[in-house]
């Protein structure tokens, strides 16, 4: 039998939730999509909470103190929903609020961080490219995942202005400038590329396809972090795996706390349709 504790701000008595698993994901945007579907191709059956903020992204300009405050009230509105886990599908806000979204919610609400994939790109051997955001391009943050996980193989960093944003609104034409920009300034011969924003996740293969036209033509790794987040939080809610079971989990959709439905934008994805065809018609 499954509880949900109460958290900060709540009210005094558990919620029960029988066996049912809930998930919560927060992002200013569209990214919390990938990791969302993961966990749909791990729990069919898990309840999902996705809270983002379309009235105050883009989060990336602004300064560590307002993402914390930006990404808390995301993720107050996904805790007021009581989850079993959540999911911070964000780097931005992993990077600058994560400590303070825990020491909230923990340990009532399990909290889950997302890193980019460096650490198991560079096993795999270089050279490797980190796409990201230009903010988080030679940050010390990630300089710092480098100089920990990938100081033995060659890697560079390559920025990716206005991907990000080319994703959110689902603007193809945009998106294609802003991948092809970006492949053109990554070296021919890398083998992996780690996917630095949880956006691009969303368009992982055509970043495959347009590095792949621009080098020697071998094969391309590609790294992101939603399988792994995913997979974390439901060991995290004491969740077992269960990717046969039946198709019955349902989606709240959270957008600046108001209840709402998954965009058009959402649903111009794979994983948002995924998302969509997945949960029962009420």
């Amino acid at each position: 039998m499954r509880r949900s504790l109460p958290h900060a701000g709540g009210p005094a008595a558990a919620v029960d939730y029988g066996d049912r698993v809930k998930i919560a994901l927060m992002d200013s945007g569209l990214g919390l999509l990938a990791a969302a579907a993961a966990v749909r191709r791990l729990r069919p059956d898990a309840d999902l909470v996705l809270s983002s903020a379309p009235d105050s992204m883009p989060w990336g300009p602004h300064t560590p103190d307002e993402i914390t405050e930006r990404a808390l009230a995301v993720a107050r509105a996904a805790a007021a929903h009581r989850p079993d886990a959540l999911i911070i599908a964000c780097n931005t806000a992993s990077v600058h609020a994560l400590p303070a979204i825990r020491a909230e919610l923990e340990p009532d609400l399990p909290v889950v961080g997302t890193v980019p994939a460096i650490k198991p790109a560079a096993a795999g051997g270089g050279p490797v490219a980190i796409w990201a955001t230009p903010a988080t391009t030679g940050s010390p943050y990630q300089r710092g995942l480098i100089a920990d996980f990938a100081h033995a193989v060659d890697v560079t960093e390559v920025p990716c202005p206005g991907l990000a944003d080319a994703v959110e609104s689902a603007d193809e034409a945009a998106i294609d400038r802003a991948i092809a920009a970006a492949a053109a300034i990554t070296p021919p011969h890398v083998g992996a590329v780690v996917l630095g924003c949880t956006h691009y996740e969303l368009v992982g293969e055509r970043i495959r396809a347009a590095v792949a036209a621009d080098g020697d033509g071998g094969a391309l790794a590609l790294y992101g972090s939603a399988d792994a987040v995913a997979a974390q939080a439901l060991r995290r809610s004491g969740a077992a795996l269960a990717p046969d079971a039946a198709p019955s989990g349902r989606i709240t959709v959270l957008l600046s706390g108001r209840e709402s439905e998954l965009s058009p934008a959402a649903l111009a994805y794979a994983e948002g349709r995924l998302l969509q065809a997945v949960t029962p018609a009420v």
